[in-house]
């Protein structure tokens, strides 16, 4: 009988992740790292508005050489030794909104392609890979893992094995993840010239509940000439076949034609440029000559990138001219020798028409740091993720019903502005309010609210009137 009953609990839990898989979906991938950022693109828990996105990703976390999973900033993740407790504070954000999954991504660019080439050639490093992966879950209540392997069979991977290692890892985590009911999803490449070498699509598709396609980077400064980072379709600067292949539509026509099930292909949009200097500032086509990347943006401090929250930020002080590449539905910015490939709210709902079209399974963004999320060019914060929710729910706007986590003591009553408030009846308690939303927060045992700084700092360090702890 106690058989039978765990059985029809699986099921139950597989038929509920499917359910939930099924619905269009927002996949917003967060990079945890911009809370180092200076001024106002320093990015915290506290400015995700768990309303607007059906799934988070947290990123990254990466690989051991024996298949564990490595904390790449304990500092951040973890709360020992007085750290941030940024995971338990992201997935605390469920407690505001249930329906919200929060997922935990593995890998990333910068983790490259060798230590995931030998973990998935070695079955013991996979079956250690997934038995971790299931407790990481348990421990710190994700409900998944976003493997986001860069790239199978490519930069230090074995093109000789890894595209055939990669599905059947895949198939191997499904299996235990089912078990548990827990989440799979991959951030995967977009063009065909890529992604034919890396994935056995059709096993890949069947294994993953939804696949990340990351339809952007399609132009950079690792090129000779500008172009534009994630156009909607090819342009006529676009002669090869495979620069005919660097844009959302021909990826996405791979993707279907070579077996990926419409629903659970997840279009990625960028919200972010790729900038470049331009060689001859005469010459500012789309396609032109190039130097190099452009300069860097004040926050993420990257030449040859440039969040939109840093880009709308300058057109509000300098003189940018603003183009528009009809036959991709994309947009570039000039001024002088600098050239930005960027996507705004037009171009955004572009994709969005498409994705709805398409009947494609939902959009993901990378990443929600990017976005305008103080508010600072237009009168709502996240006017880019607000643009996909809309599309996404006919036109409708997220929730505003203030939303608290329990309390019996002081809680504003309504938010008049976005920001931090603190709490007038204890210092380690601290509210934020965000697009219309309510959320109690505490900071770590030991620490207190800094109103000053917007921080939880050390008691010696913070203003505490009459002891209230």
């Amino acid at each position: 009988m106690n058989y039978f009953v765990a059985q029809l609990f699986v099921i139950l839990l597989a038929f509920v992740i499917t359910n939930i898989c099924a619905e269009k979906k927002i996949v917003c991938y967060v990079g945890t790292w911009a809370v180092y950022r200076p001024g106002r693109g320093r990015f915290d828990i506290d400015h995700i508005d768990p309303f607007l996105c059906t799934h988070l990703v947290y990123a990254f976390f990466g690989i051991n050489i024996d298949g564990s999973i490595r904390i790449i900033d304990p500092y951040l993740d973890l709360e020992e030794n007085w750290g941030r407790g940024h995971i338990k504070r992201f997935n605390a954000l469920k407690s505001v909104n249930p329906s919200l999954k929060t997922l935990a991504a593995v890998g990333g660019w910068n983790e490259g392609s060798r230590k995931f080439s030998a973990v998935a050639a070695n079955p013991d490093l996979r079956r250690r890979f997934i038995s971790d992966s299931v407790e990481f879950c348990r421990i710190h209540s994700f409900d998944g893992i976003d493997l986001d392997w860069e790239y199978p069979a490519q930069r230090d991977g074995d093109a000789n094995i890894d595209m055939v290692n990669h599905a059947v890892w895949l198939e191997e985590i499904r299996h235990e993840f089912d078990r548990y009911g827990l989440i799979l999803s991959a951030a995967v490449a977009s063009a065909e010239f890529s992604a034919s070498v890396s994935y056995i699509i059709p096993r890949v598709s069947a294994a993953l509940h939804f696949i990340n396609v990351m339809t952007y980077d399609m132009h950079g400064a690792w090129e000779d000439h500008c172009g534009l980072n994630a156009p909607l379709y090819a342009g006529p600067a676009d002669i090869t076949e495979v620069q005919k292949q660097m844009n959302v539509n021909a990826s996405i026509h791979y993707w279907l034609s070579s077996g990926a099930p419409k629903e659970k292909l997840i279009l990625g949009i960028p919200l972010y440029g790729r900038s470049f200097t331009l060689a001859n500032a005469a010459n500012s086509f789309v396609g032109a000559p190039v130097n190099g990347p452009g300069t860097a943006g004040p926050y993420s401090r990257e030449p040859g990138v440039m969040g939109y929250n840093e880009f709308c930020e300058k057109l509000q002080t300098e003189q940018w001219a603003i183009h528009s590449s009809a036959e991709q539905f994309g947009l570039y910015a000039v001024q002088n020798n600098q050239w930005l490939g960027f996507d705004d709210v037009t171009t955004v709902k572009y994709k969005m028409d498409y994705v709805l079209q398409m009947e494609l399974g939902g959009a993901m963004v990378w990443s929600l740091e990017s976005d305008d999320f103080l508010g600072v060019c237009h009168r709502q914060s996240n006017i880019l993720i607000n643009t996909i929710y809309s599309a996404m729910n006919n036109g409708l706007t997220p929730p505003t019903t203030a939303a608290t986590t329990s309390t019996t003591g002081w809680v504003p009553s309504e938010c008049t502005g976005d920001g931090l408030f603190p709490d007038p009846d204890s210092c380690k308690k601290y509210y934020v309010c965000s697009n219309g939303h309510i959320f109690e927060f505490s900071c770590p045992d030991g620490l207190l609210f800094d109103q000053q700084n917007q921080i939880c700092n050390w008691p010696e360090m913070v203003d505490c009137e009459n002891n209230q702890i």
